[in-house]
């Protein structure tokens, strides 16, 4: 530690602060086993994962893709995912003539099916283009997917969310981070059950 008492108090509050929200999340196992294992269905199924969400969520949203598209580790395969936020054309496009709040739901509308997998993140919860996102994607039968902070906002409480994964913290920079953590957790476990088929049935986590 520094030379500083008060310095190293800080530094200690720092880290406590990002370690309780992911002590809660090791708490939240069953629920993201139980959203992995619908992913994981879905893809057997032939689909693909959607992924949305605002100023650093989207820079999530494309590393989630490169993640599953492209995965790191040497003999994992390859999984279909797309980024709602790489487009810019399409982006401002559909801001300039429907309005920023339409702009993951109207491209859901095009792009997805059914079979289908939405994942938005919101650090609050209060990302109106995100919640509309996931009501267009419940209109198409996709299985949906949330990432939130704090209280989980009007996402976490609407009926058009599957599965919400929320890191609790009211820190943005943690609730980021605690993401992070959140879909590389996610990753690694839709491979786990994707790679062993037998597991793909409703009952194996009812």
């Amino acid at each position: 530690m520094s030379d500083s008492p008060v310095l190293d108090t800080r530094v200690a509050a720092a880290l406590e602060r990002r370690q309780q929200p992911l002590e809660a999340l090791l708490a939240e196992a069953e629920p993201v086993a139980r959203a992995c294992h619908a992913m994981a269905a879905r893809f057997h199924r032939g689909g693909t994962l959607v992924v949305f969400g605002n100023g650093g969520g989207s820079t999530d949203a494309q590393h989630i893709c490169v993640e599953f598209v492209h995965p790191v580790i040497v003999g994992k395969r390859a999984l279909p995912a797309l980024s709602l936020t790489a487009d810019v054309a399409t982006m401002t496009g559909i801001a300039a003539r429907a309005g920023f709040a339409e702009v993951f739901a109207h491209q859901l509308r095009h792009l997805s099916g059914p079979d289908d997998i939405a994942l938005g993140l919101s650090v609050d919860g209060h990302c109106v283009n995100v919640l509309r996102g996931f009501e267009q994607a419940r209109e198409l039968g996709m299985l949906t997917v949330a990432l939130v902070g704090g209280d989980g906002g009007a996402v976490a409480a609407s009926p058009a969310v599957d599965h919400v994964l929320r890191a609790d913290s009211a820190d943005p920079r943690v609730v980021k981070e605690v993401h992070v953590t959140m879909y590389h957790v996610l990753w690694e476990l839709v491979h786990v059950f994707f790679e062993h088929p037998g597991v793909l049935t409703p009952e194996v986590v009812s």
